[in-house]
């Protein structure tokens, strides 16, 4: 059992949705990120995803892309963001870490160093949203073998024809992107997800976790409401962008929080 999987069985025990928090690592510094993301527990996060910068980020919108070219700036890599894992598990051993971005810089690295790395540093799960399912064997496949969860994307374009090949060897949750289009493009509506939600629930066990489009506590509240939990993650790279304080920025990631758990 991963750390991502212990979280669930935790908060269904509790009769709570889980509320995911995305980080852009090294935005917009080593320090800050890593002051943010040590506060990040403390501000209700059920789990965090790490975003690896990554120069070509085509499935990000301008508020991650900016983040991205700011952590790169700054000098930050892949060795460094897994660097951050390992600092945040100094202090904290449960929560779940998911490193989230594209595959070239895991194939830079090579596979094997990558998930050796990887599990060494504490993280439980990737996401590679540039990996289809005919690629399973690249990175998924091992992953899962070194006891790392994979996790899958799910689209309202993911028809009931290609949702059993999405489904095939996810694990962990899948991750429902409310939206078609890049992150930050619209609002997520809690009445267009319900179905779809209920739809992919009705092929898997797997928790449905849903983000893109969730700025606000109400919205958190409202699509953790008719899934397992809520994804955020512009409104808070926006909130780091802005430059405000740490704990200005953890005082609005807590306010999601309390509204997916609200839910």
């Amino acid at each position: 059992m991963t750390r991502i999987d212990a979280k669930f069985a935790e908060l269904r025990q509790a009769g709570r949705k889980a509320f995911v928090a995305y980080v852009m690592a090294g935005d917009p510094d080593y320090d800050t990120s890593l002051e943010v993301i040590k506060g990040l527990p403390g501000a209700g996060v059920d789990i965090i995803e790490l975003g690896m910068p990554f120069t070509d980020p085509m499935a990000d919108g301008p508020t991650i892309q900016l983040a991205g070219q700011r952590a790169l700036a700054g000098g930050q890599t892949l060795e460094k963001t897994l660097q951050m894992a390992r600092e945040l598990r100094r202090g904290d051993d449960t929560t779940p870490i998911v490193m989230m971005g594209y595959y070239n810089p895991i194939y830079s690295r090579g596979v094997d160093r990558f998930l050796r790395d990887a599990k060494e540093a504490g993280i439980d799960g990737l996401i590679v949203v540039d990996l289809p399912p005919e690629e399973d064997s690249e990175l998924c496949v091992p992953a899962q073998a070194a006891g790392l969860n994979f996790i899958r994307l799910a689209t309202p374009t993911t028809d009931d024809d290609r949702l059993p090949m999405v489904l095939r060897n996810t694990s962990g949750f899948v991750y429902y992107v409310s939206i078609t289009g890049i992150t930050g493009a619209a609002a997520a509506e809690a009445a267009d997800v319900a179905p779809e939600v209920a739809r992919i629930k009705a092929k898997t066990d797997l928790p449905v976790i849903v983000g893109f489009g969730i700025r606000t506590p109400e919205s958190a509240e409202a699509i953790a409401g008719v899934a397992d939990g809520a994804v955020v993650g512009s409104a808070i790279v926006a909130e780091i962008a802005a430059g405000k304080p740490v704990g200005e920025i953890l005082d609005f990631v807590r306010s999601l929080t309390d509204g997916a758990h609200r839910a």
